[in-house]
Formats: structure tokens, C-alpha cells, sequence
């Protein structure tokens, strides 16, 4: 039976470094991958997977109210398709997570997910909270605070470099704005 595994950390820990390396794998053993990522993320331009060390691979750019069901099983009839990923799973809508666990159980592809479990409040992205409740594994990333311990916070920075308490849920950015913290540091950052 395939699987949906949700790959979850705070920021900077190598989410689309583990995702694009995945997909390399496949490869190097001659199948086929399928990768999106949401278009709302245009950091690098739509429709790219990159890593902060410079890795990087084209992929689907997803409109909130596409079927992601319907793109994959397109595509797999066209030529097998051996695993699905998808970067900012975050961004995800409940639908698209739901289409993504019909892909692993009706189409039998590996869909893995990679994203913040969390936005800059402690609060869960819908997609993460979808993905929370319907995959198969969950699997942390771990990354670090300025203190050495694990970053679980994800905190939002503003051009003062201070910690920003309110504000949209959705404000794309990367360390020029977001700060991967322990959860004392984040309160501490916030007080």
C-alpha cells in the first residue's frame, strides 16, 4: 500500500534539500517523479523547487482551487509515475491534502509532503493541519535556535529585525524575515 508522509519542521531545516534529494533518488534508478509546489510561493519564481544550497528542479505550480488528483492521474496514464512531492505542503488546501491521500490510495504512488507545521503565531497552516490528520507518517526534520536547541518556532521578523505579533498568516518570506527559534527564545523574542 502507498503511503502519504508529511515531512514537517520549522524553518531552515532542509525541507526541499530532503525533497529534492528524494526525487533524485527515483530517478537515479529510472522512474518517474511529479513535483508541485503552490503557486501563492514565488520566492524563485513559479513552478521551482530550490534549496538554500542551491539545488533546485522544475515542478508544478498549484492554484489553491486546482485538483491535484486530476493532474497526477493525467499524468500517470500518460507514463507511470513512481512517487509524488510536494514542497510548501503548508499552502495546501484541505481538498488538495485529501486529492493527495486519493492519489496514495486509488493511483497506489507515494505522496510525499514536505512543510511548515506552523505560521509565525504558533498556529497550524491548513494544509499542515490536514496533512496532520490524514498521513500516513509523520516525520519531523529537526533544525537548531541561536542556543543549540531544536527550533520548533518559526518566528516572523520585521524590518527592524523584531518579532512581529500580528499580521496576515500568510506572508512569504525566508530569513530576510523568518527566524527559526526554540520555544523559549520565540516568547522571549515576542515579550
Amino acid at each position: 500500500m502507498s503511503k502519504v508522509y508529511f515531512y514537517y519542521s520549522a524553518m531552515n531545516a532542509g525541507k526541499s534539500t530532503v525533497l529534492l534529494q528524494s526525487s533524485y533518488n527515483y530517478h537515479e534508478r529510472g522512474m518517474r517523479t511529479l513535483l508541485f509546489t503552490p503557486a501563492i510561493d514565488t520566492r524563485v519564481g513559479p513552478g521551482k523547487v530550490k534549496s538554500r544550497i542551491g539545488l533546485e528542479a522544475e515542478a508544478l505550480a498549484l492554484q489553491a482551487d486546482e485538483d491535484v488528483f486530476a493532474h497526477v492521474k493525467a499524468a500517470h496514464a500518460a507514463q507511470p509515475v513512481a512517487c509524488v512531492l510536494v514542497d510548501e505542503a503548508q499552502f495546501l488546501t484541505r481538498k488538495q491534502v485529501e486529492q493527495l491521500t486519493e492519489i496514495a490510495d486509488q493511483l497506489r504512488i507515494p505522496v510525499l509532503c514536505y512543510g511548515l507545521r506552523t505560521d509565525f503565531q504558533a498556529q497550524l497552516f491548513p494544509g499542515s493541519a490536514a496533512l496532520l490528520a490524514l498521513a500516513d507518517n509523520l516525520i519531523e526534520l529537526k533544525t537548531i535556535c541561536h542556543c543549540g536547541r531544536k527550533a520548533t518556532m518559526n518566528l516572523r521578523v520585521g524590518p527592524d529585525g523584531r518579532g512581529v505579533k500580528e499580521g496576515a498568516q500568510v506572508e512569504i518570506g525566508g530569513n530576510d524575515r523568518y527566524v527559526a527559534m526554540c520555544r523559549r527564545h520565540y516568547k522571549e523574542a515576542l515579550a
